[in-house]
Order: structure tokens, then C-alpha cells, then sequence
């Protein structure tokens, strides 16, 4: 049994996407028998698992190449005869998994990681986004299984049109991103002084994460407050409150990071899952975010605060409003959550028994759930 998962947001630099599916990866070849590759156009040469594609670097991919040809890629599917293939974008790498598809009479399945109508909205405008929810509409009817991260995106397919899309969250490494990952040397790198309020953002700089709001409102605040920016994008507003750190490519490391400050604050309205924000419940981190999106449905009044969305004198009430509470009941909340519904032992075997029973609707071989390991 050969699983093969095609998309352009796969990197060597990390993402949610990547974090998806290494630990799908690492899953499959501890639990199962079941064959695993890769494809996507930003790996350097293929390796193992980990198979190039032809690919294009263009302005406004914030650094992933596209897929140049579908026929191309499709016969590279081919080759690698999968029984199953996941497409994680809705660009070519979507068309060559639905041709593989058709020529090989396996199932398809669509991963909806980004909500691209949204993304063309905010950069072209309403009649650009109508345009791309007929084309989201006309791809993903064609997979035999669309998956979404959140309800919320689920329900957005669903009102393009895409009938039963179901919701998939994606998952952490609990052992990984736990509260005993964290050190008191980053306050002694920082030369915070004793009281201060550690705060972390991580992830990309980009503007739909509304950052230029999240550093007003910690220069709204002032002391004991202390921000630490994690991550790589465009250059950000200046703060003497603020600390940038560049990117990190470790998920141990990451940890390390987060483990070792008091709360994370997200200010972007509109994710489509918030894997970060998981990553620092896990860590024992109560959680500061912006009511858009989908961190709503990781984030209630048990391990943090939601504020109202693009408004940095509401952002820092929250911030000052979480202080005040009981950040160890709010921290041991936010780890229990994260830990009991978001592991990766978790949540892989709901994704594997979803293929099984794609795989047996399809009439494709002898594959069920024992066969996969996935536990009841």
C-alpha cells in the first residue's frame, strides 16, 4: 500500500503544512506497513521519500515554487503508482492528483490549507474572490474526499458549493511541546529584568497576522510587557518593547521557545486552524487571540481570551485581562486540551481511518483499519 502526498506548501523551512506531513510521515512508519511519499517543488533533489517536481518561483508565494506542468507532474503520480493521493493546495498540484486519479482508478483526496478566496479577496478584490470560489467549487468536486482544518473552513466550502467537506484538524507532538521544554536562559538572553511579562508571537510576518496591531498594543502597555516576534516576513514596525528572533526550523527548539515564556497573543482573524497557537497550549501557555478565524475553536474562556479583531486597544485589554486571572489553572487548561484532542496519536488514526473507508468505498484492494494499525 503506497500513500502519496502532493503539494506546493511543502518546504524544507517548516509550515503547518510541513509539520502535517512529516508527522503523518513518522506515523505511517511506526504504526504501519503502508508506503509514504512526498511530493512538492521545493525540495532540493529527491530523497527517500521526498520527491522533486518542476517547479517555478514566482512574486507573491512567499518563497514556494508552482508546479510548472500538470501533465508532467501527473505522470511522476503515475510512476510512483500510489492507491491514494492527497493533494494540500488548490493550484496545479491538485489538477496533476486529479489526472493520476482518473488514469490510475485510485481515490483523491483535497486537504484545504489555505483559504485562497479569502487571500485573493484581500489582494484583488470581491469580483476576483467570487472567481475563485466557482474554481474552488469546479476542482474540488472532483475528489472523492474534500478535508478542511476548522468547522469554520468546512463551512466555508460548503458555501461555495462543496458539499461534505469534512472537518479534519491537524494535530501536535505533545512530547515535543510540553511546559518542562522551557529555560530560564531566553529571559537571561533578553535581559528582562524579574517582573516582566513575556508575550510570544511565532510564525510568518506577513500582513494578514495583523502584527503591525500586536506591537501597538504592547507599546501600549509598556512595562513589565515584553514581545517576542518569532519568525521572517517584511520588516516590522520598530518597538522598544519588542524583540525579533528569525525563524525556527526545529520543532525541539521552538518548544524551547515557547515553553520558556507566559503567554502567546495571535492577532490575525484569519486562520484557518492556528497550529501555533496549539503548539504553545501544549506547552502551557494561556493564549491571547483575535475572535476571526479559527482560533475560536481552540481557544475559549478556559485557557484564555478572545478580543475583538484589528484593534490594538482591545488586543492589550486582553493581554492585561489574562494577567489578572489564574495563568496556572489557565496554563494546566490550555496543556490538557491541546494534549487530549490535538495529539498527533490521535488525530492520525482519525485521517487513516478515513482513508480506509475511502479506500473501501472505492473497491481498491483489501486495505482496512487493522491493516493500517488504527486503533478503535
Amino acid at each position: 500500500m503506497h500513500f502519496v502526498d502532493i503539494t506546493m506548501f511543502y518546504a524544507a523551512q517548516g509550515g503547518g503544512v510541513s509539520t502535517y506531513l512529516n508527522a503523518k510521515a513518522a506515523w505511517l512508519r511506526q504504526h504501519s506497513r503502508v508506503r509514504h511519499s512526498i511530493l512538492s517543488p521545493n525540495i532540493a533533489s529527491d530523497a527517500g521519500a521526498l520527491v522533486r517536481v518542476p517547479g517555478l518561483a514566482l512574486p507573491g508565494l512567499q518563497g514556494f515554487r508552482l508546479p510548472l506542468a500538470v501533465g508532467a507532474t501527473a505522470r511522476i503520480l503515475q510512476r510512483l503508482q500510489p492507491d491514494l493521493i492527497e493533494a494540500g493546495d488548490a493550484g496545479p498540484a491538485a489538477w496533476s492528483a486529479l489526472q493520476a486519479k482518473r488514469r490510475l482508478g485510485i481515490p483523491a483526496v483535497a486537504y484545504y490549507h489555505s483559504d485562497l478566496a479569502r487571500r485573493v479577496q484581500t489582494r484583488l478584490g470581491g469580483a476576483a474572490m467570487h472567481a475563485t470560489r466557482r474554481y474552488l467549487c469546479q476542482l474540488y468536486r472532483q475528489f472523492d474526499l474534500v478535508l478542511a482544518p476548522s468547522r469554520l473552513m468546512a463551512q466555508e466550502l460548503a458555501g461555495m458549493g462543496v458539499a461534505g467537506a469534512v472537518y479534519q484538524p491537524l494535530g501536535i507532538d505533545s512530547g515535543v511541546f510540553a511546559p518542562q521544554a522551557g529555560s530560564a536562559a531566553l529571559r537571561r538572553l533578553l535581559q528582562l529584568p524579574p517582573d516582566a511579562r513575556l508575550l510570544v508571537y511565532a510564525g510568518r510576518f506577513t500582513p494578514e497576522k495583523k502584527l503591525a496591531v500586536l506591537i501597538a498594543a504592547v507599546a501600549r502597555l509598556g512595562r513589565p510587557y515584553h514581545l517576542l516576534l518569532v519568525g521572517a516576513g517584511p520588516a516590522l514596525p520598530r518597538s522598544t518593547h519588542a524583540r525579533v528572533l528569525p525563524f525556527v526550523h526545529d520543532q525541539r527548539q521552538l518548544a524551547r521557545l515557547l515553553a520558556s515564556c507566559d503567554a502567546l497573543v495571535h492577532p490575525g482573524d484569519s486562520e484557518t486552524f492556528g497550529l501555533i497557537v496549539l503548539e504553545a497550549m501544549a506547552c502551557g501557555l494561556p493564549v491571547v487571540a483575535t475572535g476571526g478565524g479559527a482560533l475560536a475553536e481552540l481557544v475559549d474562556n478556559s485557557t484564555g481570551i478572545l478580543v475583538a479583531p484589528n484593534c490594538a486597544a482591545s488586543l492589550a485589554a486582553g493581554i492585561v485581562a489574562l494577567f489578572e486571572r489564574d495563568r496556572a489553572a489557565l496554563a494546566l487548561a490550555a496543556r490538557c486540551r491541546a494534549r487530549a484532542l490535538y495529539d498527533w496519536n490521535t488525530i492520525l488514526p482519525q485521517l487513516m481511518r478515513r482513508y480506509a473507508a475511502l479506500l473501501a468505498s472505492a473497491e481498491q484492494g483489501d486495505l482496512d483499519a487493522e491493516r493500517l494499525c488504527v486503533p478503535d
